[in-house]
């Protein structure tokens, strides 16, 4: 067996950039990537900052773009082939995997936090999990397909008629994909609430309406540019138990608010704005992950159908370092003195 090199969560809060063995294949059906580009998500820092890992050593990674090193046996892709991967490992056995919805499958495996993933040279998937990136499309912005399907899976939620008003509260790379899918699905407006200026300076570029919350309240703000009325359409993207009352309270009449951020702390509703919510018919969702099914036409080729031409992903990276600089830049994320939008590791 060969060696690699990995970004090892060693211990709780510990990345270190080791050499560690090649990884052994698990099982038939799985093929052998050299990974391309590995995104950073939130869910990893969380997972190995804060306590939140399935086990120790751990190669996190999950949103990454490769080419097939050692085709699965009997599988869909050659050797040289552009993939990503659907990093959800299901059962395929429980009554959710039966209708396809493996996110909300019972015993299910995932690359980068209950098994290794793609901060490495090499990682293996099962082939059915590989998705070909399209000619024109490049493999840096293809690694971001899961966020951006996530985003989709999301905005799926909302009814949106041609000419609705949308907000997300969430600067960053995830809100920033959920108000362009909100867009490419008919919102006249969206607004993008943050505290970022460089988000939403950002946001603005890209002809979005910055709704910066260190001016003001952003629920104040929204109603102010409405005329009163509120946003039809509204994705939280932050997980703070603030936005997720502000996302209720900028609502319009008989609008629609979904839950996508990962909420840190308590979510209280007091007497007023709970019925506020009764009075004007606001329907409230919750989301997570995104849909693989079917085959020829889901979340995941949606996306890609989508890159390098109506969606603009290039934009929201902000880093590409090499992954031995791995360390150094957890570091500096964490310690939140310079910014960070997408990092995308180079292995």
């Amino acid at each position: 067996m060969g060696r690699m090199k990995a970004l090892v969560l060693t211990r709780d809060a510990v990345v270190e950039y080791l050499d560690v063995p090649d990884p052994a294949r698990p099982a038939p059906g799985w093929a052998l990537l050299k990974v391309e580009y590995s995104g950073i998500c939130n869910s990893d820092l969380h997972r190995g900052f804060e306590g939140a890992a399935y086990h120790y050593p751990l190669i996190m990674g999950h949103e990454f773009s490769g080419i097939v090193e050692e085709p699965a046996e009997g599988g869909r892709f050659p050797r040289g082939a552009r993939v990503i991967v659907f990093p959800l490992i299901p059962c395929r056995r429980c009554v959710p995997c039966q209708t396809g919805d493996y996110a909300q499958c019972t015993d299910y495996d995932y690359l980068g936090s209950r098994r290794d993933g793609a901060f490495a040279e090499r990682v293996w998937a099962p082939d059915s999990n590989l998705f070909a990136v399209p000619d024109g499309v490049s493999l840096q912005d293809a690694s971001l397909t899961e966020p951006c399907a996530v985003a989709l899976h999301g905005t799926a939620k909302l009814g949106i008629q041609a000419g609705d008003t949308g907000a997300v509260f969430g600067g960053g790379p995830i809100g920033n994909m959920a108000a362009q899918w909100m867009r490419l699905r008919g919102c006249e407006r969206v607004f993008v609430v943050d505290i970022d200026e460089r988000k939403l300076a950002i946001a603005s570029e890209m002809g979005f309406v910055p709704i910066d919350s260190r001016e003001g309240d952003p629920v104040e703000q929204i109603r102010e540019k409405t005329r009163g009325a509120g946003a039809d359409r509204i994705v939280e993207a932050i997980g703070l138990p603030q936005t997720f009352l502000q996302a209720v309270q900028a609502g319009a009449r008989f609008g629609e608010v979904v839950f996508m951020g990962n909420i840190r702390g308590s979510f209280q509703i007091g007497e007023k704005d709970f019925s506020s919510i009764l009075r004007r018919e606001l329907t409230i969702r919750g989301t997570w992950n995104s849909r693989v099914v079917p085959e020829s036409r889901n979340e995941w080729t949606t996306v890609l159908s989508h890159l390098g031409g109506r969606l603009d992903i290039a934009r929201l990276v902000s880093h590409t370092p090499p992954l031995s600089e791995g360390t150094d830049i957890f570091r500096r994320i964490l310690a939140r003195k310079e910014f960070f939008n997408k990092v995308v590791f180079i292995p």
